[in-house]
């Protein structure tokens, strides 16, 4: 028996929610200065009930070697990673339209 899937009530293999969600999302990636004038870049905009937002941060901090965090929908990295951040995330399935440097 295949399994249904919740949102769209497609078969498992035939879901498309993931793929339609990246699609959909608006990702603004920006640089924060918190306290003591330490820099951070900050990634609003993901879902997460669609993303898994501790996957996400992972596969970040793993890539830039540095510290941060996944919360209420965004991910915190630890230094000034703008220049580098839109190919990593292109590389995890998010469409390169739908991602904006400030």
């Amino acid at each position: 028996m295949a399994v249904i899937c919740n949102t769209c009530g497609l078969p498992e293999d035939l879901c498309a929610c993931g793929d339609l969600a990246k699609d959909s999302t608006k990702i603004i990636i920006r640089l924060e200065t918190r306290r003591f004038k330490k820099k951070g870049t900050m990634i609003e905009g993901l879902d997460p009930k669609l993303n898994n937002l501790e996957n996400v941060a992972k596969e970040l901090k793993n890539k830039y070697a540095c510290g941060g965090t996944a919360k209420e929908g965004y991910v915190f990295l630890q230094g000034d990673h703008r220049d580098t951040i839109k190919d990593t995330l292109v590389g995890l399935g998010f469409p390169e339209s739908s991602i904006e440097l400030h």
